[in-house]
Order: C-alpha cells, then structure tokens, then sequence
C-alpha cells in the first residue's frame, strides 16, 4: 500500500549518483563509466551462475549500452588520431563478446570482457588530471575538526549589546 523501504533506499541512491555525476569531471566521468560496465559485467555472471536468464540479459545488456553509448560515444576520433581508433575497436570487441556470452552461456567471456574493462580502467585512472588528484586525496583524509565554540548557557549572565544614547 505504502511502497517497499527499498523505494526510499533506491531513491537515496539515485540521488547520489546523480550528485557525484553532476560535480564529476569529463575524466572522472569515462572512470564512472568503466565501473557501472564492471558492475554490470559482475552482476550478469552472478546471473548466469544462479540460472536467472531474464537478470542475466538485464545485465548483459546494460553494460553494452554503457560500452556502445556512453564509452564508444565519448571518443572523438579526429581528435584522438590512432588511440581512438583502437578503443573504437576494442569495445566493438567486448560488446560483440557480450552479446556471445549471453547467447552461449559463456561465464568465461563475460570474466575476459571484466578484466579488459578493469585494465582500460586502471590505465585511465593513472593518467587523471591533477585537479582529480587533489579531489580524491581531499576525500580520503579525515574531516577537519569544526573550531570549538562555547556552548550557549541560558542561565549564566550576558553582557549588554545596549549602546547608551
């Protein structure tokens, strides 16, 4: 009658995402993009081992869409000259595996397609600008403690803000 908690909780986390898209940069953004093909990847093989065929294709197929529309869609090829070319090439492979694992029941195709995808990721991830750096290393050191303030005592005697006239 009410939904399920878990409406609130999915809610919560697209919010999130869409918070970490938003303040992401274009760099930051091809990284996002690699993990939600990983988990996408991992999730379909989890899938195909439990024997559920619908979530496994769910999954296959969203993780050729991020690879078709959100990493191959990002090359610019007049731009990136020969580099571009290879990556082009490269996730016509992995979708093109994809697609085969799915249809054969391959769990060691989808395994080949991870690794590729946690490789480009890793070697990405090495080459990120120094303004990505600095957000990262902001994020894994502890909060600053908030300067101590006195703690306000109704009872206790307050000086006069009144100026005389």
């Amino acid at each position: 009658m009410f939904g399920s908690s878990l409406g609130g909780a999915n809610a919560y986390a697209r919010v999130g995402i869409e918070t970490g898209v938003a303040a992401a940069s274009p760099h930051k953004l091809i990284v996002m993009l690699f993990e939600g093909a990983m988990v996408a990847v991992a999730s379909s093989i989890q899938h195909m081992q439990s024997g559920d065929i619908a979530k496994k294709g769910e999954a296959i197929s969203k993780a050729i869409s991020i690879i078709d529309n959100g990493l191959r869609a990002s090359l610019d090829k007049k731009v990136g000259g020969e580099i571009a070319l290879n990556l082009d090439a490269l996730y016509e492979y992995m979708s093109n595996r994809l697609l085969t694992a799915n249809l054969k029941n391959q769990p060691k195709v989808l395994e080949e397609v991870y690794q590729l995808l946690k490789g480009l990721k890793d070697a990405w991830e090495s080459i990120a600008p120094k303004a990505d750096i600095q957000v990262q290393a902001q994020q894994t050191q502890p909060a600053q403690s908030m300067p101590k303030t006195q703690a306000y005592d109704a009872l206790a005697p307050q000086t006069s803000r009144l100026v005389k006239a």
